[in-house]
């Protein structure tokens, strides 16, 4: 069986992808392809990877934790998704480092070492990651500069984290995407996590689109490209581009920040050294990255 683990990162796609995977459950399932419901797996998984502390599962360990997962079911492909596999948003950033604990993929990879595993995590720009994160921890403004516990932003990265993550789980290959890209490759990365064939309908195409964009440009996108069918997919990136110009949420799309320290200044700092960062990210052994 083939087992793709989707690990984040926080703050990206926020269970968006597992609802529209959930919304193609039964036709993913005819073609071997599972998507349970993460109560059957999230607190399962934790409490095992927990007692095994790294360690390979056994065979009878896999079979009981597949049959509580799967209920019966034999699919060829396995789709597990949580954002704090690997941590919760409150350590995250630390010690200079985007999740210290990245090595504990491997915790992930040895629940099931008979098996195949592929490991999927969405990226983000600092410049707006770390202020979401920070945001997802409830915490008062005032508690910023503990949060990041001396951490200098323009040292995180995301190439860093990656390679610590490799090491830990060398066999199994990963897939990375740009959140900041997410609207325009929704329906990619919906069939690259499910290994979907592509005469697959895949219901849901722009359900990450929608959070960014009115209704009414919604509306007037879907009715454009019905009369207007694009001849490729490079064509159709730049319709919804051009709608999205015109349609686009504001209050989703531009963040306010303000965060003792986090200015123009730093962001745009950390802007270019995220767009070197992503750079050196492509050209990294074992590691797959999505474009649009």
């Amino acid at each position: 069986m083939d087992i793709a683990f989707h690990i984040g990162a926080h703050c990206t796609d926020d269970d968006r992808l597992l609802k529209t995977l959930l919304r193609n459950r039964d036709d993913l399932k005819s073609h071997g392809i599972a998507v349970p419901g993460p109560s059957m797996y999230r607190s399962v998984l934790r409490e095992v990877a927990t007692k095994l502390r790294g360690d390979e599962a056994s065979q009878e360990t896999q079979d009981v934790v597949l049959e509580t997962i799967l209920e019966g079911d034999d699919p060829d492909r396995l789709i597990l998704i949580n954002q704090s596999f690997l941590c919760m948003p409150q350590v995250a950033v630390e010690g200079g480092q985007l999740y210290p604990k990245a090595a504990k993929a491997a915790w992930l990879r040895n629940l099931f070492p008979d098996h195949r595993a592929a490991f999927f995590l969405g990226l983000r720009n600092p410049a707006t990651f770390v202020p979401a994160l920070f945001a997802e921890t409830g915490g008062d403004t005032l508690d910023f500069p503990a949060f990041l516990g001396g951490t200098d932003p323009r040292a995180l990265r995301w190439s860093e984290m990656i390679a610590r993550l490799r090491q830990a789980v060398p066999d199994a290959p990963l897939t990375v995407w740009c959140n900041e890209d997410t609207p325009f490759l929704w329906e990619k990365l919906v069939r690259a996590i499910a290994a979907a064939p592509a005469t697959v309908p895949i219901h849901g195409e722009y359900d990450m689109l929608r959070t960014i964009m009115s209704q009414e440009g919604m509306s007037r996108l879907r009715a454009y490209l019905r009369a207007h069918p694009p001849r490729d997919e490079e064509m159709r990136q730049r319709i919804v581009a051009a709608f999205l110009d015109k349609f686009a949420l504001d209050d989703e799309v531009e963040q306010e920040m303000d965060l003792p320290g986090w200015n123009s200044d730093l962001v745009e700092d950390l802007t270019e050294i995220y767009d070197e960062d992503l750079f050196a990210i492509a050209r990294m052994p074992g590691v797959h990255v999505l474009t649009p």
